[in-house]
């Protein structure tokens, strides 16, 4: 318990308990400095009392209440459930987020490592490259898009760490299957259930970081955890890579997905769910009640119109670099493939870090600035791709194109904290999974198919090389439309804030 010294006089008889449920971890007064002059060895241990208040108030508020079922009271429900991330310190916080970058580097490893492996797996079980295709697309993105709302619904109502640890113990035990396969049609099951356990990854593990990290800090901690995308992808090349060239395609998926089902207790034990604490019960909400809530909001629109187009373009356009290097420069797959790959990494280490602590300093001043920021490095990066991809040399494209790359990761952080901060903290996981539903059904399903049907288009006045080309850099227009979106959801969020209203109902 802290005091307060009400009058210095009567310093050692006169000590008034300050702490009262609405206040106790809004304001810790002191006392006069005349008091603290007078008494110093009492004002040093009021001082101590106070300061252990603030960090253990709030779990003394709510302990009754989260163990007997009673009302959390209005001070803890007004301050802590808007504001969950004052539960904990910034080591716990640390913790979190590093062991959630260790899950998303999981995720991405077992979704990627498939594409170093195919060769082999071609080789063994004698396949085309339309079934190779089919194993490597539609069979992992069609369940991993659909599965994602309701599993988003459970996350917004249920226990996330342990989701989260499910969700990871699945998608990593099938990534071992995928390894003692021995048809093509027991790889492709194994397959399904890789998308099916990885459709519960992204949402819970976002939702998680928006209630750790207060909105001026969001970004940053998104900056982190979308790194984890980019390390597990280079991860899944290289350590998949060197474990087929020495040892076989099927040891590759038994290392990595061994690895992530001993992670899985871990991920359940380290990550704390604040709902716990906060409250005793989450009422749940009917699914098109959600839905109703999200789409009727407006800022919510535009950062999902934005946020398809910028995954539209990602699909689309950027998984032709390579192609359009090999076709442009004459240089081999191995030489394209580790030059576009290398730039990708560090542009995404740099971008996303950048991304992320920009859009921290910026959102000090207006939370508005997180979607502004997201918004201008759209627009900006559609000319330094446009100038990239008009090089007459391979070298000539290096600096710009890791420019661009750069860009497209600096977006990537403030873009998820938008929309984290137009949705209640009961609707975030379901607002992402709406995102990705359409990012891949639209991004994944149409990007390519409409990149590859210009280039046919254009094939025969400009030949393969130039028409690639050309349909690139048309696809790279979109993102002037993206970055207009985030613009508007900026204006939204900043007349919400403007006039008092809350953000999820901009």
């Amino acid at each position: 318990m802290a005091y307060l010294v009400a009058d210095p006089a009567p310093f050692r008889r006169r000590l008034i308990p300050i702490f009262s449920p609405a206040a106790s971890v809004l304001r810790c007064p002191r006392p006069s400095d005349g008091a603290r002059r007078r008494f110093p060895s009492l004002a040093k241990e009021n001082d101590r009392d106070i300061n252990r208040g603030r960090r253990n108030s709030m779990m003394e508020l709510v302990r009754g209440a989260g163990g007997s079922g009673a009302a959390v009271p209005s001070g803890v429900s007004h301050g802590a459930s808007n504001a969950p991330w004052l539960l904990y310190t910034s080591r716990q916080r640390a913790v979190f987020l590093a062991v959630l970058f260790f899950v998303g580097a999981s995720n991405n490893i077992d979704r990627n490592i498939l594409g170093v492996l195919l060769p082999q797996i071609k080789a063994e079980f004698v396949l085309s490259d339309t079934e190779l295709g089919l194993l490597s697309g539609i069979v992992f993105a069609f369940f991993y898009a659909t599965l994602g709302i309701p599993i988003a619904r459970w996350a917004d109502r249920g226990d996330r760490p342990i989701i989260l640890s499910l969700s990871l113990l699945v998608w990593s035990a099938t990534t071992a299957l995928c390894g003692v396969a021995q048809t093509f049609w027991q790889l492709a099951l194994a397959r399904i259930g890789v998308g099916a356990g990885e459709a519960g990854a992204l949402p819970t593990a976002q939702s998680l970081i928006a209630d750790y990290f207060a909105p001026e800090k969001r970004a940053g901690a998104m900056g982190v955890f979308i790194l984890s995308a980019a390390m597990g992808y280079a991860g899944g090349l290289i350590l998949g890579g060197y474990v087929a060239q020495h040892y076989g395609w099927r040891s590759a998926f038994l290392i990595v997905g061994i690895a992530g089902v001993v992670m899985a207790p871990v991920c359940a034990l380290l990550l704390k769910e604040p709902r716990k604490i906060i409250a005793a019960k989450t009422v749940a909400e009917p699914m098109r009640v959600a839905l109703a809530e999200l789409v009727k909001n407006p800022a919510y629109r535009c950062i999902l119109y934005a946020m398809v187009i910028y995954f539209f373009m990602g699909y689309g356009a950027l998984v032709f670099i390579v192609s359009l290097m090999t076709r442009l420069f004459d240089v081999n797959v191995q030489v394209a493939g580790a030059t576009f790959g290398t730039i990708a990494v560090i542009g995404a280490v740099v971008g996303s870090l950048l991304g992320g602590f920009l859009s921290n300093h910026l959102a000090k001043r207006n939370l508005a600035n997180v979607p502004r920021t997201a918004g201008w490095a759209m627009i900006i990066c559609v000319p330094i791709f446009e100038y990239a991809l008009s090089r007459s040399t391979l070298s000539a494209m290096y600096v710009p194109l890791f420019l661009g790359v750069m860009l497209q990761n600096v977006m990537s952080p403030p873009m998820f904290t938008s929309l984290y901060l137009v949705c209640d903290s009961n609707r975030r996981a379901t607002a992402l999974a709406i995102v990705l539903l359409f990012a891949n059904l639209v991004g994944l399903g149409l990007g390519p198919f409409i990149a590859g049907a210009i280039s046919d288009y254009l094939a025969p006045t400009y030949g393969p090389a130039e028409s690639l080309r050309w349909a690139i850099m048309i696809l790279f227009l979109v993102m002037f439309a993206a970055g207009g979106f985030m613009l508007r959801a900026a204006r939204y969020i900043e007349q919400a804030t403007r006039e008092g209203h809350p953000l999820a109902s901009t």
